[in-house]
């Protein structure tokens, strides 16, 4: 198992930045993908961005590409969300989690899941 904390999040304005880290008590091997996640009230929990322990290679859903963006600090087991020009649409709990199996963007295929941290954005 490799136990995941976030930290960061809050409320921010439109059009504001916020940054989300997430430390993993193990070192991820390469193999691993590990991703953000995102739930809004009433809604689905969806796939934000993720990463390859291994590569670094990144990928985005859609609405966030070329506002957020994944990082990961292999020396210190963290990955981390940057996200500009927040709109109140990006309100939600985010997640960080790791797939052992590799790169997926659906929930239920990741194996490690963060507590969450609220990110609020006022119009």
């Amino acid at each position: 198992q490799v136990p995941l904390v976030e930290s960061g999040g809050g409320l921010v304005q439109a059009g504001g930045s916020l940054s989300l880290s997430c430390a993993a008590s193990a070192r991820p091997y390469s193999s691993h993908f590990m991703g953000w996640f995102r739930q809004a009230p009433g809604k689905e929990r969806e796939f934000v961005a993720g990463i390859r322990w291994g590569t670094g290679n990144t990928y985005y859903r859609e609405s966030v590409k070329g506002r957020f963006t994944i990082s990961r600090n292999k020396a210190e087991n963290t990955m981390a969300l940057h996200m500009d020009r927040l709109v109140p649409e990006d309100t939600a709990v985010y997640y960080c989690a790791l797939n052992w199996g590799g790169y997926s963007t659906v929930s239920s295929e990741f194996d490690e899941w963060g507590q969450g941290t609220q990110v609020t954005v006022s119009s």
